[in-house]
């Protein structure tokens, strides 16, 4: 598989405190992988610095395969939806797109074509004309996921996209999440859920007194289980 995301000796810090220290990894194409560590580890700073959101203290992100970082799909932990904002679910979805306008100020033909294809993927194309406010829980997050499929085919980054969802709406987030890594995306999500069955990924990224270790995820519950 082809490099996607190289990190080199890369080193974060807010301030005077070095949250992340030479962390080097590979991520390749069509891999999964799941970031993990405890609270305020710097799991979304690594996430930040991979979007261009920071730049690194020391060392360099790169990217292969043609990849930009305005053409990777993100899902924020916390997405800033108006809840009683009265749009669509194809409005939404569509916003998705914004990053590739550039100066442009229309949607294209092309982005909305690649909009109904996200909702298409997660199988909630009849929820095309639906108020986003009348939706529940899991449906949202199958929207929100939607959008951020809208804007790439090749990287999808989740930060713990799982919060505020029930156990059966997770289930079903995360096997629509292995069938889009199946289908060719590649995917890196920040989590929790660390129980065997959940850690879904086939790397992990382990985030731990600002040292970073990527691990086969067999290898990784071998030598933390």
């Amino acid at each position: 598989m082809s490099p996607v995301i190289l990190a080199k000796n890369v080193s974060l810090s807010y301030g005077t405190n070095r949250v992340v220290s030479s962390a080097s990894f590979t991520i390749n194409e069509q891999d999964f992988v799941c970031i993990v560590g405890a609270n305020g580890s710097g799991k979304s700073t690594l996430i930040k610095a991979i979007l261009g959101l920071i730049k690194p203290a020391a060392g360099t992100i790169s990217f292969g395969d043609g990849i930009k970082r305005e053409a990777i799909g993100f899902l924020p932990q916390d997405v800033k939806t108006d809840l009683n904002f009265p749009a669509t679910v194809s409005e939404i979805v569509l916003s998705g797109t914004l990053g590739r306008l550039g100066l442009k100020v229309f949607y294209r033909r092309e982005d909305r074509v690649k909009a109904k294809e996200a909702l298409q993927q997660l199988g909630i194309l009849k929820l095309n004309n639906a108020s986003f406010s009348n939706l529940s829980g899991g449906q949202k997050q199958k929207v929100l996921l939607a959008r951020a499929l809208a804007a790439t085919s090749k990287v999808l980054i989740l930060d713990e996209p799982s919060n505020n969802l029930d156990y059966k709406s997770r289930k079903e987030f995360y096997a629509t999440l292995k069938k889009l890594n199946k289908s060719g995306l590649t995917i890196i999500m920040i989590t929790h859920d660390l129980d065997t069955e959940d850690l879904i990924g086939n790397k992990i990224i382990s985030i731990k007194e600002s040292k970073v270790k990527c691990l086969a995820t067999s290898d990784y519950l071998e030598a933390y289980r």
